[in-house]
């Protein structure tokens, strides 16, 4: 299984309408398809946590899959509905395309009691 944990910047004033579409997708209308979304590229796990910050609010993400590259290009290039839909909020509410620079990241600290 390999994970991933990474924070994008919310837009300033666009915080509510990511907790909506997050919502919409953890309980509403959109939960169906979110989870289909999901299953379809792999992924067993995601997370979002939203943190406020000096500088604006932080969507926080972690995700796992078994083949994290091919489910992050699933993301990144799938033609499904709720997969452009998803992609087209990443890009109205935290200003960034959904692609492998967005998930440029660097682990420094990895503690597993149960691998040490």
């Amino acid at each position: 299984m390999e994970s991933i944990a990474f924070a994008l910047p919310v837009l300033p004033g666009r915080t509510d309408a990511d907790r909506a579409a997050l919502g919409s997708c953890r309980a509403g209308s959109r939960r169906e398809a979110f989870q289909d979304a999901r299953r379809r590229a792999g992924i067993t796990r995601e997370a979002v946590w939203m943190q406020r910050a000096a500088q604006g609010d932080l969507a926080v993400v972690y995700l796992e899959a078994d083949d994290l590259g091919e489910a992050l290009e699933l993301l990144a290039t799938s033609a499904e509905p709720f997969d452009r839909w998803f992609r087209g909020h990443v890009r109205d509410v935290h200003g960034v395309t959904w692609d492998h620079r967005l998930l440029d990241v660097e682990l420094l600290l990895d503690f597993d009691i149960d691998r040490t």
